[in-house]
């Protein structure tokens, strides 16, 4: 099933898209990678979405990217009286580390690190923001603060520290036995959650080793401050804008994900924008005009994917909701203009053989209007540097490593296949031709940029470029 765009669709799985005709019809839809949210479900729901994921790959022929998303640090006030109280512009209130249920004077916060992280004149946000306090004081066990923005304070709503870094680690105890758990699945991914500095990392590689690729998710201001070390450390980024809203004004969102975008572009690691992309999409059958805007935006920008969470994971219409992400893409990438915009501020390749090729085949592709170009890769590495290229024409990927052509699944204008490995250059040609016809790619007579390391089956060679005719 040939994509007829080139940005990926990654698709939250829950409720609403649970069964195998569900989570078949998204793929047909255009889902490529599909998200496992560990902050929902329990451990027995997310492997058996997993199992059935794996059915359908084998229906369908086509490597499917599977995401774990894990919870990270959840940061919640406590109980309080009857489940809700109001605070009132202007007057004082107190955090502490007391739980005793909180009234419209109290409440109890029972995370000491915030109260050994914050000082006077902190913001704390509660509820995604909708209640703003002013820390006036503070101790080690609580914090008298002023409410700048009043309204309902309920049970257990998040607090967010704009501007704070916390000491804390990213990865919890509840994390950690869920990634022990989805590693055992076998998932590609791992994405990390409120990751603030590149220490954060370096523990999650520790744990994770080489069985998953770890896709950061930016979403705190801190992370931010140190954006190229953590592109450095990952295999992925997300531009979660969620909490990142909710830190930071929302006015500068926009700057900043262009800004990721264009940081991860240069560096050639894929890059993931996510958060309310079709919200309205949870209760309507269409989106709004902005919706679409927004998702144009981050394809104009380059992005390797755009995510749906509650639209395909809750909402009433997940089917439609991918549907119209993949007509919005292809409409995107059909405009004139496209080509310009995404090459409008790119890097140049590192002094290597393999990037050197890889740009080498991106000028031939584009001089010779060829089919496509054809990358046979084991690490998927090549795959990587052939996409930072943003080509005029698509990427097939040819690799032996059914674990590589998963998580490519998520990578900018790449069509992978898991298939046996080449053992010489006619063999690699005939290949080539014949699997590209196949998948809809070329017919006879058309040209192909093929890449690929000499000699075959070892990693980290490519210092190939053929050019091949298809005569059949």
């Amino acid at each position: 099933m040939r994509r007829q765009r080139k940005a990926k669709i990654v698709a939250t799985l829950g409720p609403a898209s649970s069964s195998k005709e569900q989570i078949r019809e998204l793929f047909r839809a255009g889902a490529d990678v599909f998200r496992l949210n560990f902050s929902h479900g329990t451990h027995e729901d997310h492997r058996k979405r997993y199992e059935t994921i794996r059915e359908v790959e084998a229906e369908v022929e086509r490597p499917i990217g599977i995401l774990a998303d894990m919870q990270g640090p959840k940061l919640r006030i406590g109980e309080v009286e009857g489940g809700e109280v109001v605070l009132k512009a202007g007057q004082s209130f107190r955090l502490d580390l007391d739980e005793t249920p909180g009234n419209d004077k109290r409440a109890p916060l029972p995370h000491p690190e915030i109260f050994a992280a914050i000082s006077p004149g902190t913001a704390l946000l509660i509820d995604d923001g909708k209640l703003q306090l002013e820390v006036q004081d503070c101790a080690p066990d609580y914090a008298e603060t002023r409410v700048v923005t009043g309204g309902p304070l309920r049970d257990h709503k998040g607090v967010n520290l704009p501007g704070v870094i916390l000491p804390i680690s990213p990865i919890t105890e509840k994390d950690r036995a869920d990634l022990e758990f989805a590693l055992d699945l076998g998932v590609d991914w791992i994405a990390l959650s409120f990751v603030q500095r590149p220490e954060d990392l370096t523990e999650a590689r520790r744990l994770i080793g080489e069985r998953a690729a770890i896709m950061t998710k930016v979403e705190k201001p801190a992370a931010l401050e140190c954006l190229s070390q953590l592109i450095a450390l990952s295999d992925a980024i997300m531009v979660a804008r969620g909490d990142l809203g909710v830190e930071m004004p929302p006015e500068t969102i926009p700057s900043r994900q262009k800004q990721i975008i264009h940081a991860c572009r240069l560096s050639g690691v894929p890059v993931v924008v996510a958060t309310q992309m079709l919200e309205s999409m949870i209760a309507a059958p269409a989106p709004t005009r902005a919706e679409a805007s927004d998702v144009a935006t981050a394809v104009y920008d380059g992005a390797d994917a755009v995510m749906l969470s509650a639209e395909s994971a809750a909402g009433k219409y997940p089917k439609e909701a991918v549907t119209f992400m993949d007509r919005i893409i292809a409409s995107t990438e059909a405009d004139p203009a496209y080509r310009g915009l995404i090459h409008a501020r790119e890097g140049d390749p590192e002094a290597t053989g393999a990037d050197a090729i890889s740009a080498a085949a991106s000028q031939v592709a584009s001089t010779l209007s060829t089919a496509a170009i054809v990358n046979y890769t084991m690490s998927g590495s090549t795959a990587l540097r052939a996409a930072r290229q943003r080509p005029n024409v698509p990427i097939m990927v040819f690799t032996n490593e059914i674990r590589t052509a998963r998580r490519l699944a998520v990578l900018w204008g790449a069509h992978c296949l898991h298939t046996e490995d080449v053992s010489n250059t006619q063999e690699m040609v005939e290949k080539a031709c014949r699997l590209a016809v196949r998948e809809g790619f070329a017919d006879l007579g058309d040209t192909l940029v093929i890449t690929a390391g000499v000699p075959f089956k070892t990693p980290g060679t490519t210092n190939m470029l053929r050019i091949a005719r298809v005569e059949q």
